[in-house]
């Protein structure tokens, strides 16, 4: 914190690597709570001094997100203890090997939990410069709470950053400048499509009304039924990817989009600047709101039982990703009168039969919140069905599994 009413950001930027600048000292103190800002454009340069700041410090806890891959310089041996919500991608060989734990938690829980039991006494973020001074850049997420519930708040300031989030968003009294970097937000390549998602987002794509508000995350499910859509929709999501430029281009696209991620490629970031996309979970992931605007919330699934109960979490003793928003939205669409929960998944993946007998993780999205399944073999409507009868309609969407 400044202590300085209306001074700004104090402004110290790095001069050595690996030893830890005078205001991470202050702000990192023996057990603290740390949160460290995830998505496209995590904190990257700063996370050396951070892991030199917290080593020095000792019995600091680090909690993150959804890190799309390891922040250079990011040691999870420097905490004596590392907790994140999003198994998989950059915590992927830390939940491996122990030095990070996952807790299952959806993304509407996350504001409880940063003012309860996570409660964050410095939160680590990226900013960019804007006309309206520093401002969140490919991501509001989660970070945006954390920051409201901290007493530190230090950033790094990334100008390659887009201006996608609405304003206002943190304290800049609060915000600490403890080094800069010149780094674009993660280039994440687009899902190549094959005949079982193609077949998959044609079925989707009719079930979408047009001026359906809808909601899909990252992957070839997503890609598939955007390019099979041929009627203007709005998106409402907590991930926006490329496929959203897409609609865009083709005229597609109702009103602006919004989300608390972006995550694609440059294209993407390029478009997403100065449209201010990105709001709070609070926003986004709000139930209420969602449901009462008939969402179509299409989703997919690593496995699903005979009952339509989804696992989105592990196969094997493997952790693949968290629950994330994926409940969030399963429930919102059930819940609207006119909205719509879909999951929809290939029958088999990597030679495994994408539906089982029983689920290799607890269960993630509850089967009552799951309306309507859709393989490359077509769609079963669940509403209104006993648990006898969603076996059936869910078998036959898997020839020959189980």
């Amino acid at each position: 914190m400044t202590g300085r009413p209306n001074s700004g950001p104090i402004l110290l930027f790095r001069t050595r690597l690996h030893v830890p600048n005078n205001l991470l000292r202050r702000a990192i103190r023996p057990g603290s709570t740390v949160a460290l800002a995830d998505g496209a454009g995590a904190p990257s340069e700063v996370c050396a001094d951070l892991c030199a700041a917290a080593r020095e410090a000792g019995g600091v806890r680090l909690i993150t997100g959804w890190l799309l891959e390891p922040p250079p310089g990011l040691d999870f041996t420097a905490f004596a203890e590392v907790r994140t919500f999003m198994a998989g991608y950059g915590t992927a060989a830390g939940i491996a090997d122990g030095t990070v734990q996952y807790v299952p938690a959806t993304v509407s829980q996350l504001p409880a939990l940063l003012a309860g039991a996570w409660r964050p006494d410095t939160v680590v973020l990226s900013a960019r410069r804007t006309s309206r001074g520093l401002a969140l850049g490919s991501e509001v997420s989660w970070i945006a709470t954390a920051a409201a519930n901290a007493r530190h708040c230090l950033v790094e300031i990334n100008d390659d950053l887009p201006d996608a989030a609405r304003p206002g968003l943190v304290d800049t009294e609060k915000l600490t400048v403890v080094g800069e970097t010149r780094r674009a937000p993660i280039n994440v390549a687009r899902a190549r499509q094959n005949e079982a998602t193609t077949r998959i987002g044609a079925e989707l794509a009719e079930l979408v009304p047009a001026g359906a508000a809808i909601q899909f995350g990252p992957g070839a499910i997503g890609e598939a039924l955007v390019g099979a859509l041929n009627r203007p929709v709005g998106i409402d999501s907590g991930i926006i990817t490329d496929a959203v430029v897409d609609l865009a281009d083709r005229g597609l696209l109702i009103g602006q989009p919004l989300g608390t991620y972006l995550v694609g490629s440059p294209r993407l970031y390029e478009w997403a600047s100065g449209r201010e996309v990105l709001d709070r979970i609070e926003v986004t992931h709000d139930s209420s709101r969602l449901s009462g605007r008939d969402l179509v919330a299409v989703n997919t699934a690593l496995e699903i039982d005979s009952l339509g109960q989804i696992n989105v979490e592990a196969v094997g003793t493997r952790r693949i990703s968290g629950i994330g928003g994926h409940a969030d939205y399963a429930i919102s669409g059930s819940r609207g009168v006119h909205g719509l929960s879909i999951i929809a998944l290939p029958s088999v993946r990597n030679g495994r039969s994408t539906l089982v007998d029983r689920l290799s993780a607890p269960v993630s999205t509850p089967r009552w919140a799951v309306d309507v399944v859709v393989t490359e073999f077509g769609r079963a409507d669940l509403r209104g069905l006993t648990d006898n009868e969603r076996r059936t309609a869910i078998g036959a969407l898997f020839p020959g599994a189980i």
